[in-house]
């Protein structure tokens, strides 16, 4: 360097001569002022006198004039050079430092101003401030002795750090990869340019993107001047120790810093220590290198730092130790005012913006993830890159070998040979601080394994320097007390030798003593943790109180004991360890650490020194770990071995780590290695050391905590096994953590969970493999599949793969594996023998790839999926693929696609599927697919026919060569099922050229050319097809987008049995000209049933060409002219065709959005009169003259025809012509209007055919509703008129009632939703008189008030056929009034839901009291109040006709229904009957009647509420019936009864029956019955009966005619006495002994008892129990037995008696002889389908029978077929049930047979009968009119028997509940109830619970209709 030169020993005017064009170019960049002030330092003689400021000279003059300056001083006498100069250098900026150094030492001013030798100088000096021209100099000379000095400082340091080394560091020897640099924002390059002062020319700045460019650390470092240089690497990479050589270099004057500039090193974990604000001055001569000297001299070193920024190289170490963040700027703002005090994150955020020093060189050092914080700021990345093999060789050869001793180099050699034979040992190698740890290990495994008593261990020659090095160590430098800094271990310690002392205890985990067997591989630790484990024990062997003195091994204590002395020093260091990472810390203090421990740490070498300077400046000793993984390792100790640490602490710190970086990731200056540690130290191997160092609540060791805590970390990893949202690099990691466990259960979780673990974006290392072979390898015969997405990995990585067994899945996707990767591949596929699919898509292979892989393929027999997409393989590439297709018998799947590949690879593909029969596909769609799939040899050796290939060729670029070249290729494939070249653009040769060759391929289904760009005569050419080539079968074209071309042979049918064409040719712009080349191309093709001309543009005139066209086309089935604009005329034409050709049956025409016309034949020559024709036109606007023309046309029509004008907005003129023309359209049947009546006067006008066509039979209709007329061929009786949704006010309501009097008879009149309101309805039914119906008249929905009720209820009196009226004014408003043919019947009244008034029943009662004839009265919740009855009930008093009446309110219950009776017998002398059932009035009213029946029914009445009824029991002497069941009566009750019987000589029937046992009510009872000799009829069910109760009974028993025991309780003496006496009961008529209790003694005087009984007409004798077992049959036999004498029986019941085939048996044996019987109830019975048929064969004889009981058996088909023969004979029949049996289709056939003749049925119950095919059912209750009750619930049921209910339900008219719940019924088929419901007005309920109807439909369509019931009750 210049700096040494000294100015006495040179010549002025010679060194000016030597930098003259320097100075030339640096002049050449002053401001013109300058210059013009040294060009006037020439005396003026000499002709210079200029001002170039003042004038705008060139820059040739410019040059010329400096040019003569300095050849004039260069001969100039010397104090005149100096002046200049001097001079020069004050005014003159951007100098070099060294360059402007030695001139003005050669200027030779010091501290006093120069005398100058002309007067032209002392003038310049004179323009010049003093204190400019005395501060430079100095400036300058402190600036170059603070380098001297920082050179001192970074040499003094690197000389005790290279103590420590050992190998020797060098620059050129270290390779760092480039990183792609993402800049924020583009910042303005401010490195100095050349003719800046000592600027280096820079080097462009590039795009370092690639990952694989590898250069030296020297190399990229190269050209940083002036920019911000980032060099990241892991922890113990040797970043610190990298950038103290650097420094080191510099201070020799090497390197690529210039000494020149001010070297500045500062660490992060120094800069943390700063908490107060500093000023940059006080950021270096306080924190970095302190200076004594005065302010001035730091203010002139600052100035000048200032001035010259590019002069500084600023090295920023560890930015991932730092405490906080730097901050980026994304616009550029001011500068940072250096003076002011900032905090440190902001000065060093300064430097890195270029907001302060701009222009200086910075260096950051980092770790990977914090790279992302320095985005924006970074002009260049590097990342340095771990040792490769040889490196890590060269370093154990040095560890070893320095010691110099023949032992030690033998030691090296077997350590190295160990250490490449353990992948964890060889990972963690890659690391120069981790491979010394490494060495420390094996070094210390080894010595142990040597034979103690012939090996001795020579000292180490560096023990000393070591010693040395743990001590303070301060030398002077030039600036008095000129710190010092120490490196710490974060950068000079990984590649140090430790204290490597004499052999130690062995720690590994397996427990043996290896101390006398030489070291083999397998004694290796087998994990990271166990490593660590191992050199803790390594470290600990260091400490001379452990090993003696080091050389004897026979001292070296057991892997416990070593342990065990050490616990508490290792305690407190693992407790320091984890609160160093709870806090973030990894320097500590001395304060941190007990004494001895410190000292122990450093003597051991677990602790590393470090100087550390405080806040003021003065410097401190701290500590840190030799490694942070080693700190980690004691911290995960602390937390497997301390209670300190709790549960939820470990789970906070136990997480995945993934090596994806992201901005939001918390910075940690640790590794994240603690979550592995943890994870090895749950293995049991490593219990026993926990043990050892384990610290439980109670001071102790203890195995049960440590196994406890082992169990929740193994508990943490399985719950991260079990999930599924893990990413790739977190697997990865979970690898690691099970590997680590050495817990195969875990592993097996892992891929359990995950058939494929996929990897992406990752660089990969050897390691990695090993892991994920530990967990792959528990798959077992299971497989996994590993999916590597653009991993980096080394070509090592792939000789670790083959470890990875049971691979049934392989695939690498990126561009980085390329033709070398592959035959690195090919060389390891053979080891995997399972290996099912392989992919390597997405790369860099090429053909040679190609050739490499398909040479190991072969040894791979398994392999069924090839994916070798999205490559350059060429035709060359697939070719050799192609050729190993033969050699893989199990290859289902390859894919080729995205290969540059051209047509010859596609024909070489089809060539292999002419020759190879497994090929079942070729898929090609342009270059970017190609698939190849195969058929597997177990297709072909099936018995099933193999299916044909088929060949997809799609968006290719064809030519006539082309195609002509694929036939011929096509040609040799034997057969193909679909050829597909679609995408294709074919002209009309290359359209040609296929079909002519069409007729030499063997394709089965269909060829497809779709996106084809054909035109009208490409159609043309396609249509010849059908003709032309039999093969054809279908032709489907359409050529607007999509093009669609198909052509369809026989095998491409659904249905392969039809023998017929079709031809579609949608959406092709035909017109009608086209029409007649395609007929011409087509030909003669008699055998077309479908042609489709949608979509085209062939109009009216098209249409007549196509119908001129019918006769040719004889096999027609349905032609499709729809969006064809086809006009009126068209439809007039249409409509003469359907009369003119027999054969054409339907016409469907369509407007709107979707316009069609649709034209339907049908091929059978049926008589014209049989067969049914249609013409539907929907959606069409008609004209009234359009309906008048559409109809004359129709006239002509002679078959049966449906006209469907629905959906067509006609007006009322064009209804008027259309009812003018319905007479004489003498072949229609119906007439269809929906949704097209517009208006009232519309549907009125309508409703007079009713008046001008007698062959009307149903009138329906309303505006947008549903309407049609139906007609029959002949006179109709009666019709139906339905008229809905109109305003049939005034005017239109009296030209209905003149149409409809008019007309004929009218079986029902629906009138409802027409606003009639009060007014309406009063006129209506002053006319109902003159009407004729004969069913019902339906006027709901009509706005009725009260009043109107009134109205329509008189009708009962004014009418006479009226026979009943049913009114509601609830939510669903319901009006009906009745008729009846029959005189003389009872006539109802119902009125619900209509709140009453107090004069509205005055008036019912009025309406009530002049009818002729009786009536039933039914009011339910009117809101009735008792006064109100009261007075209701005393004014029909005075009627002379019976009435029956019934008034239900929720209040008439207890004691508010004992009140409302009595009052009403007090009101009224004619009350027959009166009584309480649940809230329900019954009434029965006779003129000059006498009371003979009261009854309060399940009322909730008690017996203190009968005190009441006192008065009134005692004045109905005639009261015959008395019954109170269903109560709580208790004593009260009682005794009320005792009292009132003596005075009721005439009662003889009592029913006090209970639902809740009653212990006293009986037994205090049972003396009054005794007394009450009338009573003849008793119920006593649900009592219990004392055995003195029964004692009594047996005195009254023998006179009663009917007895009710039912659910009684009793003793077994007191019922035996009971069931004794029945024999004496001969005049017995009813017996219900329900759920009797029976034992062999009591069933045998039952039997005898109904043997003597012979006058029972009714017998209940359901669930009796009878003892079980081997008796229960013969009991069963005896009772049935018993019964053969009841001949006069006309009930009975023995339901749950499980009879089976004997006791069946029995029974019809008795049958015949009960002529008499009405009712026979066996359910749940063992009735079996057999004995079923031996039962309905007996009944056969029963003729009287009208109920049929037989749910819950085992009935089948078979009973059923009996039915259909028997149950007709049973004319009586009202009730069948045969719920929950198993029958079946055939058995519901059968039934339905059965009821056609059942006229008399009214509730049939077929409830789980066990098919849901119950439509024969359905269709049966047409024949059924007095059905009022279906159940058809829990059968499955759809929509079709719906819908057959739908059809029959306006048939039922006294159908009331149809029960469908548990079925299948959709919205639609609700929907069809719905409908159907409007024409059933007496229909009340219909159940749908759990069916395929949604909550929110359900919703809706209950609200539409409330008769439809969605709820479960």
């Amino acid at each position: 360097m210049d700096e040494g030169v000294d100015p006495e020993g040179e010549n002025v005017n010679s060194v000016l001569a030597q930098e003259s064009s320097e100075l030339l170019r640096i002049l050449s960049g002053q401001s013109p002022a300058v210059i013009t002030k040294l060009c006037q330092m020439m005396p003026s003689d000499a002709g210079w006198n200029i001002n170039l400021a003042s004038s705008s000279p060139s820059a040739a003059a410019v040059t010329e004039h400096i040019q003569a300056v300095l050849e004039y001083f260069k001969v100039a006498n010397a104090a005149d050079c100096r002046n200049f100069l001097q001079s020069m250098c004050i005014l003159c900026e951007n100098i070099p430092m060294h360059l402007e150094s030695r001139l003005m030492s050669l200027a030779g001013c010091e501290n006093n101003v120069c005398e100058y030798s002309s007067p032209n100088v002392t003038d310049v000096k004179s323009s010049s401030p003093p204190s400019e021209q005395l501060i430079k100099r100095p400036r300058i000379d402190y600036w170059t002795q603070y380098i001297t000095a920082v050179t001192h400082l970074r040499q003094r340091r690197w000389e005790r750090i290279s103590e420590r080394l050992v190998s020797e560091v060098q620059l050129e020897n270290v390779w760092v990869t480039l990183r792609t640099v993402n800049r924020a924002r583009d910042r303005p390059d401010q490195t100095p340019g050349s003719a800046d002062k000592g600027g280096r020319t820079p080097e462009p700045d590039g795009d370092y993107g690639s990952m694989d460019s590898r250069v030296t650390l020297e190399t990229f470092l190269q050209g940083c001047a002036g920019k911000v240089t980032v060099l990241v690497g892991p922890a113990g990479s040797g970043k610190t120790l990298l950038m103290s050589c650097l420094g080191q270099q510099w201070a020799h004057g090497l390197g690529p810093i210039p000494s020149s500039y001010l070297f500045v090193l500062l660490e992060f974990r120094q800069l943390n220590v700063l908490s107060h604000p500093l000023s940059l001055s006080e950021l270096l001569f306080r924190h970095y290198l302190p200076m004594q000297e005065g302010d001035h001299k730091k203010e002139a070193i600052v100035d000048y730092l200032l001035s010259n920024p590019e002069q500084s190289c600023w090295v920023l170490d560890g930015y991932d130790e730092f405490h906080s963040k730097l901050t980026k700027q994304d616009v550029k703002i001011e500068l940072l005012d250096p003076e002011k005090p900032l905090p440190v994150a902001d000065l060093i955020s300064g430097l890195l913006n270029r907001q302060l020093l701009p222009g200086c060189t910075v260096m950051v050092t980092c770790r990977v993830r914090d790279v992302l914080d320095l985005e924006g700021v970074s002009d260049k990345v590097g990342q340095l890159l771990g040792w490769d093999c040889h490196e890590i060789k060269e370093y154990v050869d040095n560890f070893f070998g320095k010691k110099g001793h023949s032992a030690n180099r033998a030691l090296g050699v077997q350590a190295a040979k160990l250490l490449f034979s353990s992948r964890h040992l060889l990972a963690m190698s890659s690391l120069p601080a981790l491979c010394n740890i490494c060495c420390i290990c094996l070094e210390h495994l080894l010595l142990q394994s040597r034979d103690s008593g012939r090996t001795q261990i020579p000292k180490e020659r560096g023990s000393e320097t070591r010693r040395q090095a743990g001590e303070k160590e301060e030398k002077e430098v030039q600036v008095p007390r000129g710190g010092t800094g120490e490196e710490g271990s974060r950068g000079g310690s990984y590649l140090q030798r430790e204290n490597q002392g004499g052999g130690s205890e062995d720690i590994t985990m397996d427990g043996r003593n290896r101390a006398q067997l030489p070291l083999t591989q397998a004694q290796i630790p087998s994990t990271l943790t166990q490593v660590y484990l191992t050199v803790l024990g390594a470290f600990l062997s260091h400490d001379l109180d452990t090993t003696g003195n080091g050389d004897d091994l026979n001292t070296m204590r057991l892997p416990q004991s070593i342990l065990s002395q050490h616990r508490s020093e290792l305690c407190e260091l693992s407790q320091l360890a984890w609160n160093g990472l709870e806090d973030t810390k990894i320097l500590f203090m001395e304060e941190d650490i007990s004494q001895d421990v410190l000292e122990f740490s450093i003597r051991t070498g677990l602790f590393s020194q470090v100087e550390l300077r405080r806040e003021d400046g003065i410097p401190v000793n701290s500590y840190c770990f030799t490694h942070l993984t080693l700190q980690e390792f004691l911290a995960a100790l602390q937390i497997m071995t301390s209670s300190d640490v709790s549960d939820t602490q470990l789970k906070k710190r136990f997480s995945l780590r993934t090596r994806w970086t992201t901005k939001s990731d918390q910075r940690t200056v640790f590794t994240d290695s603690l979550h592995l540690f943890v994870c090895g130290l749950a293995s049991p191997y490593c219990t026993s050391a926990l043990v050892q160092l384990a610290r439980t609540p109670g001071g102790t060791g203890g195995q049960n905590w440590v196994q406890k805590r082992q169990t929740l970390v193994l508990k943490l990893l399985k719950n991260l096994c079990h999930s599924n949202t893990l990413t790739g690099p977190k697997i990865l990691e979970l690898c690691h953590c099970v590997q680590e466990s050495q817990d195969h259960q875990l592993a097996k979780q892992v891929v359990g969970t995950r058939p494929t673990l996929e990897l992406r974006n990752i660089r990969l290392l050897p390691n990695d493999i090993d892991a994920l072979a530990y967990v792959v390898n528990s798959a077992g015969d299971d497989g996994i599949g590993l999916d590597f997405g653009a991993c980096s990995m080394e070509t090592e990585c792939l000789d670790v793969l083959p470890k990875c067994q049971y691979i049934h899945y392989l695939s690498f996707r990126g561009r980085k594996y390329d033709d070398k990767f592959a035959e690195k591949l090919s060389s390891i596929l053979p080891k995997f023998t399972t290996l099912r699919k392989l992919e390597f898509c997405g790369a860099s292979l090429t053909a040679t790839g190609a050739a490499s892989l398909a040479s190991a393929l072969p040894s791979c027999p398994h392999v069924t999926e090839i994916n070798l997409s999205d490559n350059n393989l060429k035709d060359g590439g697939i070719k050799h693929i192609a050729d190993i297709f033969t050699k893989q018998p199990r290859l289902v799947l390859v894919k080729l696609g995205r290969n540059n590949a051209s047509l010859e690879a596609v024909d070489c593909l089809i060539w292999k599927m002419s020759s190879f029969l497994n090929i079942q596909q070729v898929h090609a769609d342009g270059m970017k697919e190609l698939t190849v799939t195969f058929s597997q040899n177990s297709d072909l050796n099936s018995h099933k026919s193999k299916p044909e290939p088929t060949i997809c060729l799609l968006n290719q670029k064809w030519s006539k060569p082309d195609m002509q070249k694929l036939a011929k290729s096509l040609a040799r494939c034997s057969a193909l099922s679909v050829l597909d070249i679609s995408g294709g653009r074919l002209d009309v040769g290359t359209l040609r050229m296929l079909t002519q060759s069409l007729p030499k391929f063997n394709v089965t289904k269909k060829i497809i050319v779709n996106d084809s760009c054909l035109t009208v005569e490409g159609l043309v050419i396609l249509t010849a097809l059908l003709s032309d080539c039999p093969a054809v079968v279908e032709l489907h074209i359409r050529l607007q987008s999509p093009v669609q071309v198909s052509i369809v042979f026989s095998g491409g049918r659904e249905t392969t049995n039809e023998v017929s064409k079709l031809l579609c040719l949608s959406c092709c712009g035909l017109l009608p000209t086209h029409l007649e080349r395609v007929w011409r191309s087509l030909g003669t093709s008699p055998d077309l049933t479908l042609l489709d001309l949608s979509s085209n543009c062939l109009g009216n005139k098209g249409l007549r060409k196509l119908l001129d066209v019918l006769p040719r086309l004889s096999c027609i089935q349905e032609i499709n002219a729809s969006n064809n604009r086809i006009g009126t005329e068209g439809v007039m034409m249409l409509a003469g065709a359907l009369c003119s050709h027999n054969n054409l049956t339907q016409i469907h025409i369509r407007d709107g959005d979707r316009e069609q016309v649709i034209l339907k034949f049908c091929p059978d020559k049926r008589d014209d009169k049989q067969q049914k024709k249609m013409f539907r036109i929907n959606n069409r606007s008609l004209l009234p003259s359009n309906i008048t023309t559409l109809c004359r046309r129709l006239v002509q029509c002679r078959s049966h025809l449906e006209l469907d004008l629905s959906h067509s907005s006609l007006t009322d003129k064009a209804i008027e012509n259309l009812l003018k023309v319905l007479p004489k359209m003498t072949s229609l049947q119906r007439l269809n209007v929906s949704h097209s009546i517009t208006s009232t006067t519309g549907a009125l006008t309508l409703v007079r055919c009713l008046t001008v066509c007698q062959r009307v039979t149903a009138v329906e209709l309303g505006p947008d509703t549903e309407s049609f007329i139906q007609f029959d061929s002949v006179k109709a009786e009666q019709a139906s008129c339905r008229l809905t949704h109109c305003s049939l006010k005034g005017d239109n309501l009296e030209r209905l009632l003149e149409i409809l009097q008019q007309g004929p008879q009218l079986s029902d009149l629906d009138l409802s939703s027409n606003q009639l309101e009060d007014e309406g309805v009063k006129h209506f039914v002053d006319c109902l008189q003159k009407l004729k119906i004969t069913s019902y008249v339906n006027l709901s929905n009509n706005g009725l008030t009260q009043q109107g009720l009134l109205d329509v209820t008189n009708t009962l009196c004014t009418c006479d056929n009226v026979s009943g009226v049913e009114v509601s004014l609830g939510a669903e408003e319901r009006c009906l009034i009745w008729f009846t043919q029959y005189e003389g019947c009872v006539k109802t009244l119902s009125v619900t839901h209509s709140g009453l008034e107090r004069d509205h029943l005055v008036r019912l009662a009025e309406i009530v009291s002049v009818s002729p004839s009786p009536i039933k009265l039914e009011l339910k919740n009117n809101l009735l109040q008792s006064v109100w009855i009261e007075d209701f009930v005393k004014l029909l008093n005075s009627s002379r006709r019976g009435f029956s009446i019934s008034i239900e309110e929720r209040w008439i219950r207890s004691e508010e229904a004992v009140s409302l009776l009595c009052r009403c017998v007090d009101l009224s002398s004619n009350i027959h009957t009166i009584g309480v059932h649940h809230t329900t009035l019954h009434l029965s009213l006779m003129k000059s009647t006498e009371l003979t029946s009261v009854s309060l029914i399940d009322c909730a009445v008690e017996g203190s509420h009968l005190a009441s009824m006192k008065s009134i029991i005692p004045r109905c002497p005639l009261l015959t019936e008395l019954d109170f069941s269903h109560n709580s009566l208790g004593i009260e009750g009682a005794e009320f009864l005792c009292s009132v019987l003596p005075s009721l000589p005439n009662l003889t029937s009592l029913s006090i029956g209970s639902k809740e046992a009653s212990v006293t009510l009986v037994e205090k009872l049972s003396e009054a019955l005794l007394q009450a000799t009338a009573i003849q009829c008793l119920n006593l069910s649900g009592h219990v009966i004392s055995d003195t109760a029964a004692q009594i009974m047996t005195r009254m028993l023998p006179r009663l005619k009917s007895l009710n025991l039912s659910h009684c309780e009793w003793s077994a003496s007191g019922g035996l006495q009971l069931i004794t006496v029945l024999r004496e009961c001969v005049s017995l008529e009813g017996l219900c002994l329900d759920c009797l209790q029976l034992n062999d003694e009591s069933r045998m005087c039952l039997a005898q008892a109904l043997r003597k009984t012979i006058s029972i007409r009714s017998l209940k004798l359901n669930k009796i129990v009878i003892a079980t077992g081997p008796t229960q049959a013969s009991g069963v036999l005896d009772l049935l037995a018993a019964m053969e004498g009841l001949t006069r029986t006309q009930e009975i019941e023995l339901e749950g008696w499980r009879m089976a085939a004997g006791g069946i048996e029995e029974l019809t044996r008795l049958l015949p002889v009960w002529k008499e019987l009405r009712k026979i109830s066996l359910s749940k019975n063992l009735i079996s389908d057999l004995s079923g048929d031996m039962l309905l064969e007996a009944l056969n004889s029963c003729t009287l029978l009208e109920e049929l009981h037989l749910p819950s058996n085992s009935l089948g088909d078979l009973t059923a077929a009996r039915m259909a023969l028997v149950l007709p004979s049973l004319t009586h029949i009202t009730v069948l049930d045969i719920s929950e049996n198993r029958i079946g289709h055939e058995g519901s056939v059968s039934l339905s047979e059965a009821m056609m003749c059942m006229k008399n049925l009214t509730k049939i119950y077929l409830t789980s009968v066990g098919t849901s095919e119950l439509c024969p059912v359905a269709a049966s209750l047409a024949h059924c009119p007095l059905i009022q009750d279906v159940g058809l619930g829990w059968n499955n049921c759809g929509d079709k028997v719906a819908e057959e209910l739908v059809r029959v339900m306006p048939l039922c008219q006294k159908l009331k509940r149809i029960d469908l719940e548990s079925n299948a019924v959709s919205v639609c088929g609700a929907e069809a109830l719905v409908r159907a419901l409007q024409s059933c007005p007496a229909l009340q309920l219909i159940r749908l619970w759990r069916n395929n109807v949604s909550p929110s439909e359900a919703q809706r369509l209950s609200l539409r209709e409330r008769r439809l019931n969605f709820a479960s009750t």
